[in-house]
């Protein structure tokens, strides 16, 4: 565990320099998820500076997103321990905020620039599936979205008192390593959709939705291992609630989608000619 890249304890004679780990991965995770979509949209034969542009609403509206769900979450505990907006304000967020809000600012800008709408949404799907996989393992490096205590041979030890200080990383206990679980998820979802996205029968919309629904079970079933009891709905965290709600919601797209594409009738001409 890395929380702190470098330290400069007297940059150019203004005073010490910190350059925060998760910082640098979070911003490779959007940087690469972005370059990715974009590839991706120009071979799709895509105006790429439109998808420029909606990727960078997408990033300003993931970080807010992500921030305002934290604070929903957390908005309890505040007046407690008014020392926790602190931790707050130097966490990443919750990732379902981020995504809820980016796919809301994404749907509105792909409608008011009429660009093919969900075939759009493919295009950034993979993306974000990377993306997902760099920051989290930011989260490991700094020691944030930990697992509950555990004796499994790959359980992990943080021992950085910063890490404990900044973000409350229980130090000097064995732990699941939910960081890499859930990159290990993204991964393997990233792969997936790639490798099958021309596969069967493709149409608009089943690379994003697929690609939510697979999140949305990963994510449940994850957070079983994640020490957070912050936000429980019903007996569920924040996170297994949403997804609750969305994997049901993805598989009603997905067959939607599929119903409503259709093969078009072959031609007068081509019948004949069969």
């Amino acid at each position: 565990m890395y929380p702190r890249l470098l330290e400069i304890p007297d940059f150019f004679g203004i005073g010490p320099l910190t350059i925060y780990t998760y910082g640098v991965m979070l911003a490779a995770a959007y940087l690469l998820g972005l370059q990715l979509a974009i590839v991706r949209a120009r071979k799709a034969g895509l105006d790429s500076g439109r998808m420029l542009d909606l990727g960078v609403y997408i990033v300003i509206a993931a970080l807010v997103g992500a921030k305002l769900l934290l604070l929903f979450v957390n908005f309890e505990y505040l007046p407690e321990q008014p020392n926790e907006i602190l931790v707050l304000a130097r966490s990443g967020g919750v990732f379902y905020g981020g995504l809820i809000t980016a796919t809301l600012v994404a749907f509105w800008y792909i409608r008011r620039h009429r660009l093919p709408f969900w075939t759009t949404c493919d295009m950034f799907a993979p993306g974000i599936a990377l993306g997902h996989v760099i920051g989290r393992l930011g989260c490991l490096m700094a020691g944030c979205c930990y697992g509950r205590p555990a004796s499994v041979p790959w359980a992990i030890t943080f021992t950085d008192p910063f890490a404990a200080a900044n973000v409350g990383t229980p130090l000097n206990v064995a732990l699941h390593p939910t960081q890499v679980y859930e990159a290990g998820a993204e991964l393997l979802i990233l792969v997936f959709l790639l490798l099958t996205e021309r596969k069967g029968r493709p149409y608009a919309g089943r690379t994003f939705w697929g690609y939510m629904l697979l999140y949305a079970v990963s994510r449940f079933v994850i957070e079983f291992y994640r020490a957070d009891e912050r936000g429980l709905l019903m007996g569920l965290s924040t996170s297994q609630f949403i997804s609750v709600i969305l994997a049901p919601l993805s598989l009603i797209m997905l067959v939607y989608l599929g119903r409503r594409t259709t093969t078009p009738e072959p031609s007068k001409a081509a019948r004949r000619a069969a």
